[in-house]
C-alpha cells in the first residue's frame, strides 16, 4: 500500500469515526428538539398542577417547542410518579413534585420506584405555606391558647386534612408530636372536602394551604393562629410562625414544589433545564403568578433539591412511624 493510499485510509476511517460521534452530540446541541411532557401526578386546578403549568408555558415559548401537561392522577400521585420512573431518561419527561414525592413510600406499600434513588432533580421552585385555621366557633385566638385548650379537652381536638401523607397531615402530626398534645387526624380525599366541614364547624381546625384559606380568613369564616413554615408568609406578614406562636424551635411544613427527571438522564440536559428555570424563576410576571399561589419562591439547583427530598424522606418516615402511621 502506497502512502498516499495509507493517507487516504486513515483520513477515511477517523472521518467514519467522526461520524459516528456526531448523531450523539447533535442530539445534545439540539435539545429540545421534539415536545416535552411534565407529568403531574394530581388532578388540574391544584397548586402542583398551576405551578407546572406556569413553567411550562413559559419553557415552550424559549424553547420553540410545545411543553405539555399530563395529569395522571391515581394513588396519591404513585402513578404519576412510576410513569416518569419508568420513562426513556432523555429530558422529555419530567415530574412535578411536591412532598408526597418524599413522603409515599413511608405510607404505601410496593412502591416501584424511591425519590431518592430513581429521580435527580431539575430545578427546586418555591414552597406554600399551610395556615394553621379555625372554626370562629373555637375559643382560641392565638395558637398557644389552641394547644392549651387542646391539652384540657377531655377528648382530642380533631384537624381535616386532604388525606394521610399531606403537608396537611404532616403539619397536624408534627405539631401533636412536637407539642405533646393529643389530636384525632381526620383525612378527606380532598382539601375542598375538609374546609367544607371545617367551615361548617363539625371539625377544630386546619393546617389549610395559604392561597385557600386566605379568602375565607378574610371575610371571618375562618380564624388564622400561625403559619406552617420556618419564616412568616408574605401574604401574612402579621401572622406569627408556629415556631414563634408556639414556642416550637424546629417547627416547620411546607409544600415545597420542584421538577425532577428520571435518574439517568444527562448532566447536559440537566444544567440546560435548570439554567432556564431558574431564568424563568426570576421573571416579575411569574413573581407575580406565583404570589396568587400563595408561594414562597425558593428556588434551588439540582444538588439542593435533591439534598431536600432525601432530607424529607428520611424526616418523614421518622415522624410517619411515631404517628404509628402503617404502610398501606
Amino acid at each position: 500500500m502506497t502512502r498516499f493510499v495509507r493517507r487516504q485510509a486513515l483520513a477515511l476511517s477517523l472521518g467514519a469515526a467522526t461520524l459516528a460521534t456526531m448523531p450523539a452530540f447533535a442530539q445534545e446541541a439540539a435539545y429540545p428538539s421534539r415536545p416535552i411532557r411534565i407529568i403531574v401526578p394530581f388532578s388540574a386546578g391544584g397548586v402542583v398542577d398551576s405551578t407546572a403549568r406556569i413553567i411550562a408555558e413559559k419553557l415552550g415559548a424559549k424553547y420553540g417547542q410545545p411543553v405539555i401537561i399530563e395529569n395522571k392522577t391515581g394513588a396519591g400521585g404513585a402513578i404519576g410518579t412510576e410513569f416518569v420512573a419508568k420513562s426513556a431518561p432523555d429530558g422529555y419527561t419530567l415530574l412535578a413534585v411536591s412532598p408526597s414525592h418524599a413522603v409515599l413510600p413511608s405510607i404505601t406499600k410496593n412502591l416501584n420506584w424511591n425519590p431518592v434513588r430513581d429521580f435527580r432533580a431539575i430545578q427546586g421552585i418555591g414552597t406554600v405555606p399551610n395556615l394553621f385555621v379555625v372554626h370562629p366557633s373555637v375559643p382560641a385566638k392565638t395558637m398557644s391558647e389552641l394547644l392549651v385548650l387542646a391539652k384540657k379537652s377531655t377528648e382530642p381536638l380533631s384537624y381535616a386534612t386532604a388525606g394521610t401523607g399531606t403537608s396537611n397531615h404532616l403539619s397536624g402530626e408534627l405539631l401533636a408530636q412536637m407539642a405533646g398534645v393529643q389530636l384525632t387526624h381526620v383525612p378527606y380525599r380532598g382539601q375542598s372536602d375538609a374546609m367544607n366541614d371545617l367551615l361548617g364547624g363539625r371539625v377544630t381546625m386546619m393546617p389549610l394551604t395559604a392561597a385557600i384559606a386566605g379568602p375565607h380568613v378574610k371575610t371571618g369564616k375562618l380564624r388564622a393562629l400561625a403559619v406552617t413554615t420556618a419564616q412568616r408568609a408574605t401574604g401574612f406578614p402579621d401572622l406569627p410562625t408556629v415556631a414563634e406562636a408556639a414556642k416550637l424551635p424546629g417547627y416547620e411544613v411546607g409544600t415545597w414544589l420542584g421538577l425532577v427527571a428520571p435518574a439517568k438522564v444527562s448532566d447536559a440536559v440537566v444544567r440546560k433545564l435548570s439554567a432556564d428555570v431558574a431564568d424563568i424563576l426570576a421573571m416579575t410576571d411569574v413573581k407575580a403568578k406565583f404570589a396568587t399561589l400563595g408561594m414562597e419562591m425558593a428556588p434551588a439547583n439540582p444538588a439542593e433539591f435533591d439534598a431536600l427530598v432525601a432530607a424529607e424522606a428520611s424526616r418523614w418516615n421518622k415522624v410517619l412511624k411515631q404517628a404509628g402511621v402503617e404502610p398501606q
